[in-house]
């Protein structure tokens, strides 16, 4: 029986990962979880998975970590406030199933240089999707790795489109049920850029070689390219319980997490570009990818204030992604990365945002 600690068990993560525990008695046991706010709703949960060890607030949720005895721990957390606890699962030697990929890419080297090889399991669909497609062959035999996009709501708008795109529009996205940050940085396609970053830092994948293609569909959730012409692609039915369900249980597969596709029946895959005019958020990521150091963190947080700005109508869409770059532009990166140096780029990057968007108001 495998030992869970889930960190944000009342988000859609947690939620999820607890479905499908619910659903395998026996093969796994909750030993803790923790939530950033909502106590009483964690409480239940506790109470149905008979947890004694919870924590409120990523403070508490590190400090549960470096305590309780887990074989897996599922950082749910939303935010570079998880970066605590990422940091403490992989000092405590724990298997780490990411689905705060914000605590890697923000930690980058600080948290690269602590794990072990294969100790962080990711969550993130994509991810998931390449980890399992890299099994087909060896590092040496991988030629690119290509990620997958919806193209959220605004596939095929030009940029002057979307200038003015609404608050309640990029909410609506196409295939998956987020929290608002997450849904708008879909739309912006920042959380792409994002997961660029993160493929780079769990695969050891060059920039140059990660590539960006627009799947509307949601069904090959990304591909590993080999040197041999073959492309090897993870296919099934967008749900978030088939790739945390692994990162539970890595490398096995927990039998009914998810439908499989239906091949009785007609279906239409398509693929196309990315729109980089549109879209710049990918090439501004792999740039600030390719820097390093705390400029990860600064555009992570940069882009966490101008989509608040966005939604509280100070910010037009294509605003969100312009303030980001001329945060990471005007940034100049300390010496050295740690927790405190990271901390205060990113404090200094949500000052700089909000500076900007008042200016420009």
């Amino acid at each position: 029986m495998r030992r869970v600690l889930i960190l944000g068990s009342t988000g859609s993560i947690g939620t999820q990962a607890l479905e499908v525990i619910r659903a395998h008695p026996g093969r796994f046991d909750v030993v803790g979880l923790s939530a950033g706010s909502q106590r009483e709703a964690m409480a239940r949960q506790a109470a149905e998975f008979g947890v004694e060890h919870t924590a409120l607030g990523a403070d508490e949720a590190e400090q549960l970590v470096r305590d309780v005895e887990a074989d897996v721990v599922l950082n749910g957390i939303t935010g570079s406030v998880g970066l605590g606890p990422t940091i403490a699962a992989l000092e405590a030697g724990r298997t780490l199933a990411l689905a705060n990929k914000e605590s890697l890419i923000v930690g980058g080297d600080l948290v690269t240089a602590i794990a072990a090889p294969g100790q962080i399991v990711p969550v993130d669909s994509e991810h998931s999707a390449i980890a399992q497609a890299l099994r087909s062959g060896e590092p040496g035999e991988v030629r690119r790795l290509v990620l997958t996009a919806s193209g959220g709501p605004f596939r095929g708008r030009t940029r002057a489109e979307l200038a003015s795109v609404t608050p309640a529009q990029a909410l609506a996205h196409p295939t998956w049920d987020m929290g608002r940050v997450v849904t708008t940085n879909s739309a912006t396609l920042v959380n792409k850029g994002l997961e660029v970053i993160e493929a780079h830092l769990l695969f050891g994948v060059d920039y140059a070689d990660i590539d960006v293609v627009v799947h509307p569909q949601s069904i090959v959730h990304s591909m590993v390219e080999f040197v041999d012409g073959s492309t090897i692609a993870q296919a099934s039915p967008p749900d978030m319980r088939l790739p945390i369900s692994l990162g539970l249980d890595w490398p096995h597969r927990v039998s009914g997490v998810g439908r499989p596709l239906d091949w009785t029946t007609a279906a239409t895959w398509t693929f196309e570009p990315l729109d980089e005019e549109a879209f710049p958020a990918v090439a501004l990521a792999k740039h600030v990818g390719r820097a390093g150091g705390t400029y990860p963190a600064v555009f992570n947080a940069a882009n966490e204030q101008a989509v608040d700005a966005f939604h509280e109508g100070a910010l037009a869409f294509t605003g969100i992604v312009d303030t980001v770059r001329r945060v990471v532009d005007s940034h100049e990166a300390p010496d050295g990365l740690t927790r405190e140096t990271l901390a205060e780029a990113e404090e200094w990057a949500r000052r700089a945002a909000d500076r900007m968007i008042a200016a420009a108001q």
